[in-house]
């Protein structure tokens, strides 16, 4: 996947989301202004009806009346459906401008906290653009225009307009309780609700070690009591919002009864006409009805505002600085230096200034006991994790800063745990572009499964995932093996690629890193089990994170076997110095 189309960092994609919305927003604004005016269409039209038609019985004005109102109507219906189109807009711009910088940014989250993340900032994502295309926006800019409404009742009454400014005062000061009652308790049951989705879903992973090691009902009880603590709070909100909605509407609807009172009042007293009085009641629920919604809708607020921040954390936090143009294919020399790599919040370097170079067509293996760092290191030389100092070139290019569908152009690559995705073999070998069969059938070829495959239920079109056709550890292996020699890569970097083969395809695997050799890849070979080693040119010894031993295969193993005779040798000599000492000091 190429991120060519991708321009500018965190930073400036935040403000430029922000910019668009505030635009749209503001031409929203402008619409609304139209449409609230539209919206006194009918009681205007009551009010002249009332005071006009009847009074006068004249059928003309009645037709007149009945084309101005049928032509605002019109009006307000295009201008509501163009209002709501942009805000349609809005939400698709926005989601089409950070998609994929989310995404970035959620597979680098995950890279070190878990995919999770992933999932719960594409949900986000998806909310916020919900929210932009929903009703809950669009309250404030009713709001906003509400002061028309207002001064037609002051100038049909000054008592009509003193009703409503007191109506909507009250309205006001109860939408701020409402936020001050639950905006606590919203912003800690979202939190709740996130990290339980997001722990629930990560253990929903290992669900066959879950079911096999009776983990379920332990695992239910932390579900459960995250759930019960989230709905709780969740329903301590809901349950001050829902009081102060009833209380707001019970308030909206006495306030009407209140408006029609000094209405009928003023007409006893003929200080306005019949028809300014139901004209007023109309106009006086379109006035208080953004406020009431206002309070209705406020969770809605608090939720796109949360997801909102976590998307701009994300992208602040998380978005790697790499180049966004593709570099052309190149071949070239490897060479890290003085690599340094401490994981995130820890001041204890995993590795501590490994160097060393390849050349096209070498072979390395990188040996060593556990947590000596290799596969940190395996991962680093594929660009997944950033050096804390020191850097890895490839043909002076640096892997981490290096466009990544160009990188992927150049690079296989065999974690220790085997990922494939969703999707048909065919597709995984591809790594999910659009298969070049012929170049399908030669990866699989190279990596000696195509045999495999064809006895499959429907071949390359076999499909992989949740539900579908299960492989061995052995044949899953041996598939993302074919998709790392996918394309010829100038890279390739094994981590404990036999881990999962039997003798049969540890030959394979052997004839697949020759044949990547002879085509003038560097291949990089991690592993324990020494039989694979005798493919490899150069050995690597890393302990401790540090580089102990780099050379020529034969040169490393005969100066690891004189050192080993060296060790064993060491105590003999001490004890017999020692006994030797003992019988002198007895004569």
């Amino acid at each position: 996947m190429s991120t060519a189309g991708v321009s500018g960092n965190a930073a400036d994609l935040i403000h430029r989301g922000r910019k668009a919305f505030i635009m749209g927003l503001l031409y929203a604004g402008v619409l609304s202004a139209v449409i609230n005016l539209l919206q006194l269409t009918v009681p205007l039209f009551m009010l002249q009806v009332h005071d006009r038609v009847v009074n006068s019985q004249s059928l003309d004005t009645l037709t007149m009346l009945i084309v101005i109102a049928t032509v605002g109507l019109v009006l307000f219906g295009i201008l509501d459906f163009v209002r709501a189109l942009t805000f349609q807009v809005m939400g698709s711009m926005l989601l089409r401008k950070l998609n994929l910088p989310v995404l970035q940014a959620a597979v680098s989250a995950s890279v070190q906290h878990g995919a999770a993340r992933a999932g719960q900032a594409i949900r986000d994502l998806n909310d916020i653009r919900s929210f932009i295309s929903g009703s809950a926006i669009s309250v404030p800019l009713e709001a906003i225009w509400s002061p028309i409404f207002l001064a037609v009742l002051f100038a049909l009454h000054p008592l009509y307009g003193f009703v409503a400014l007191v109506s909507a005062t009250v309205l006001v000061v109860l939408s701020l309780i409402s936020d001050l009652l639950t905006r606590r308790a919203l912003k800690q049951a979202n939190e709740a609700t996130v990290n339980g989705i997001g722990e629930i879903s990560a253990n929903l992973r290992h669900a066959e070690v879950i079911e096999a090691m009776g983990m379920l009902p332990a695992l239910a009880r932390r579900w459960r009591g995250a759930q019960i603590r989230a709905l709780d709070l969740l329903d301590t909100a809901t349950g001050r919002g829902r009081a102060l909605s009833s209380f707001t509407r019970t308030c909206r609807y006495m306030m009407q009864i209140a408006v029609l009172s000094v209405g009928a009042t003023l007409v006893i007293k003929q200080e306005v006409s019949p028809g300014s009085m139901v004209a007023s009641s109309i106009i006086m629920g379109r006035l208080l009805l953004p406020f009431d919604s206002m309070v209705d809708g406020w969770r809605q607020w608090v939720f796109a505002l949360a997801a909102w921040k976590r998307v701009s954390d994300l992208l602040e936090r998380e978005t790697p600085s790499r180049d966004t143009r593709p570099t052309p294919r190149t071949v070239g020399e490897l060479t890290v230096d003085r690599l340094v790599y401490a994981p995130p919040g820890s001041d204890v370097p995993v590795l501590k200034g490994v160097s060393f170079s390849l050349s096209p067509g070498e072979v390395l293996g990188i040996v060593g006991p556990s947590a000596a760092g290799k596969s940190t290191l395996a991962r680093l030389l594929v660009g997944v994790l950033k050096p804390t100092t020191g850097g890895i070139y490839l043909d002076g290019h640096n892997v981490f800063l290096w466009e990544r569908g160009s990188f992927g152009d150049m690079v296989g690559y065999l974690p220790q745990t085997i990922s494939l995705l969703d999707g048909s073999i065919r597709e995984n070998i591809a790594r999910m572009q659009s298969a070049d069969p012929r170049l399908v059938l030669e990866a699989s070829r190279l990596a000696d499964v195509h045999n495999m495959i064809g006895r499959f239920p429907l071949g390359y079109d076999t499909r992989l995932g949740d539900g579908s056709f299960l492989l061995s550890g052995g044949q899953r292996q041996r598939i993302a093996l074919a998709r790392a020699l996918y394309g010829g890569p100038r890279l390739i970097v094994l981590d404990e690629p036999n881990a999962n083969l039997d003798t049969e395809g540890e030959r394979a695997l052997i004839r697949a890193i020759d044949a990547a050799r002879a085509d003038g890849a560097i291949v990089i070979l991690i592993a324990h089990r020494p039989s694979i080693m005798q493919v490899v040119d150069k050995l690597l010894v890393l302990q401790d994170g540090r580089v102990a031993q780099f050379g020529p295969r034969t040169s490393v193993v005969d100066m690891n076997e004189r050192s080993e005779k060296i060790a064993k040798a060491v105590p003999d000599n001490a004890a017999q110095a020692t006994r030797g000492g003992g019988r002198h000091g007895k004569h």
